[in-house]
Parts: C-alpha cells; sequence; structure tokens
C-alpha cells in the first residue's frame, strides 16, 4: 500500500573497496566494557554482567565534521571498534558468532555527558546523551573476509594531535564473539545490525574546532573535526 509520505532512506556505511554500501537495521552499543573505562566511570568491570543500548541508525554518519550538539556543554569522545552483521539469528553460540560478522569498522561513540549524567541519577535512560542527531562518526566498512578477525591490536584516538585514549582489543572484557552471542539471548539479530563495542579508558571533552583523530590497528582511520 502506498505510504502517506516519503519514507525516509536507509542508512548505509559504504565498503572499503567496493561500490556496494552496508545497510544499517540496528544499533546496539556495549557499555563500560573495557575495564579502565568502567573504573574512570566509578564501576567495578569484574561484577557486572554486559549491559547494551542502543543509538538510532540514522546516528551513524561517515561526515568529517561532528556538529557540536545543542542542549549540552560537556560532550566527550569515545573511540570503539564497530561490529557489522551480515547473518543473526537468536541465541547464537559463542563458537559460530564471528561467522555471524561482515566486517569491522573504527567509530566514534559522541556522549552528551552531562545529559547522560542527568539520566543516571534520575534512573532514566541514556538516549538523551547518547542517540542524538550525528551521534556516531564511522569510517567505512572493511570485510572480514580480507582482514579475519581482529582480537588484539591498537585502538587510540588523539585530539588536536594529543593521544586522548590508548588501549588494546584484546583488553575488551566481552570480547566480540562473547557480546554478539549474549546479546542474541536479548534481542533477534538480524543483516545490517551493527554492534559499538565499547572504548577505553581516557574519554573526554570536546569543543568546537577539535580535530579527532581514531585509529585502530588492521581495520582503518578515523577523522573528524568538532565543528
Amino acid at each position: 500500500m502506498p505510504h502517506i509520505f516519503s519514507p525516509a532512506a536507509n542508512p548505509a556505511l559504504p565498503i572499503r573497496g567496493c561500490a556496494d554500501t552496508f545497510p544499517v537495521r540496528r544499533v546496539y552499543c556495549v557499555g563500560r566494557n573495557y575495564a579502565d573505562h568502567a573504573i574512570e566511570m566509578g564501576h567495578d568491570p569484574d561484577k557486572e554482567p554486559p549491559f547494551f543500548f542502543q543509538k538510532n541508525p540514522d546516528n551513524l554518519v561517515t561526515d568529517a565534521e561532528f556538529p557540536y550538539p545543542v542542549q549540552s556543554s560537556d560532550v566527550h569522545h569515545e573511540i570503539e571498534l564497530v561490529v557489522c552483521l551480515s547473518k543473526g539469528g537468536s541465541d547464537i553460540a559463542v563458537d559460530q558468532a564471528l561467522g555471524c560478522v561482515y566486517g569491522y569498522a573504527v567509530g566514534l561513540d559522541m556522549t552528551r555527558r552531562d545529559l547522560q549524567g542527568e539520566a543516571k541519577k534520575m534512573g532514566r535512560p541514556w538516549e538523551i546523551g547518547k542517540a542524538f542527531e550525528k551521534s556516531a562518526p564511522v569510517s567505512a566498512v572493511v570485510p572480514a573476509s580480507e582482514i579475519g578477525h581482529p582480537a588484539a591490536g591498537a585502538i587510540w584516538l588523539k585530539v588536536n594531535g594529543e593521544t586522548r585514549q590508548n588501549g588494546d582489543l584484546n583488553q575488551m572484557i566481552w570480547k566480540v564473539a562473547e557480546s554478539i552471542s549474549y546479546l542474541s539471548g536479548l534481542f533477534t539479530l538480524a543483516p545490517g545490525d551493527v554492534i559499538m563495542t565499547g572504548t577505553p579508558a581516557g574519554v573526554g571533552a570536546v569543543k568546537r574546532g577539535d580535530r579527532l583523530e581514531g585509529h585502530i590497528d588492521g581495520i582503518g582511520d578515523l577523522d573528524v573535526t568538532v565543528v
């Protein structure tokens, strides 16, 4: 049946070396998935099972500029490994989970920390701090068929040439396969789903004019300016 208005275009990410794109269905984010980051946020990583929140599919952008959002005066950077699924299902076994992965990308989970903090204090959801417009700059997707499934390697972020975050993928509390398996017990995963896997320690505020340079070994780079 016809729509009452034209639907929005489906968000999609470019694929490195390919004219096709990766269509985005949902975006799941793993919270506090690096021990040092959990500690800097005031939590004990040894006592917490994984937990997840969501961004909107159209929050993912490949723009070179990140517009500083309204209603916030404390916006933080969080560099993350992004996992893109081409298969899904429910209750996926850990040893089968990586078979669902199409590829990987470098991403930023930009966060209105002040609004997130207010939501936490009031016991409310985090979307106001996490799921705002253009809150997830992402690089092109690199197919796993080309690079395999990186379990270790440097992940870092520089702000104006100064290193702010510097970790290794092997420091993730819940590895990629474990996160996919656990998440599939809560939701039915499907092709097009994206998982942002958490950030290492060193998150901090950005301001207009800052240049953010992110990198993950074997996957690529991300270069974004705050405007």
